[in-house]
């Protein structure tokens, strides 16, 4: 089965005046939810610290400081050790929250990064069709067709709609994935027709595209009498 990554990158910092030495960081590697994931950085000295920033442009969280220590709130499955000049963080049993960026800091005055993956089976979205409801309508003059999609990894999803074949793409919105509590997403799409062009089609089709694969669903206006 193959493996879908979540990604961990890892950065590394040092604050003071400019140094000749550079940070440098191990390179990225592939690991399942479950392993134990360790990540070095070297060439900054004597004192480092890693964080950990899950959105960008958010403001990274100490996880180590001072070589070893760890701050209250950050679980126990994050540690570090300090070999000479090397600093590794060893994350024991990752868990799918740990995917964030890593920033290892150092007390020379430098940043550096790599990249680090975890992984989940590849899953292909389920897709349900929804016509719309009569109260819509006679009481709007217009039909919203649903979309929905679930129980996929990784995220990135593309939808497209079609009426009798052709490919609609006025009046579509669909929703930015979102990670459900097994972390694997869900996403919707809408299409919103006018009520004469709602009652003219035979067929309208969901086509989701995802890892590659194209999946289709139909809805047949005979099924909706």
């Amino acid at each position: 089965m193959a493996w879908a990554p979540l990604l961990l990158a890892v950065l590394a910092h040092t604050s003071g005046s400019l140094v000749q030495a550079a940070l440098t960081q191990s390179e990225p590697k592939s690991v399942n939810p479950g392993d134990t994931v360790q990540i070095t950085c070297s060439g900054g000295g004597s004192y480092y610290g890693w964080f950990q920033q899950k959105t960008p442009g958010s403001a990274p969280v100490t996880v180590i400081y001072g070589n070893t220590n760890r701050p209250s709130g950050i679980p126990s499955r994050f540690s570090a050790s300090t070999s000479g000049s090397i600093n590794t963080l060893t994350i024991t049993g990752v868990q799918a929250e740990d995917e964030a960026v890593y920033y290892c800091g150092a007390g020379t005055g430098q940043w550096c990064f790599s990249g680090v993956k975890l992984g989940q089976p590849k899953v292909s979205p389920t897709v349900h069709v929804f016509p719309p409801s009569e109260e819509e309508l006679s009481s709007q003059n217009r039909a919203t067709l649903v979309c929905l999609l679930s129980d996929f990894y990784p995220s990135p999803v593309t939808v497209t709609w079609k009426v009798d074949g052709s490919t609609h793409s006025s009046g579509v919105e669909t929703s930015a994935s979102q990670r459900q509590s097994n972390n694997q997403y869900m996403a919707s799409s809408y299409l919103t027709l006018s009520a004469s062009d709602w009652k003219s089609a035979n067929s309208v089709v969901c086509q989701v595209t995802h890892d590659g694969k194209s999946i289709e669903k139909t809805l047949n206006k005979s099924e909706c009498s």
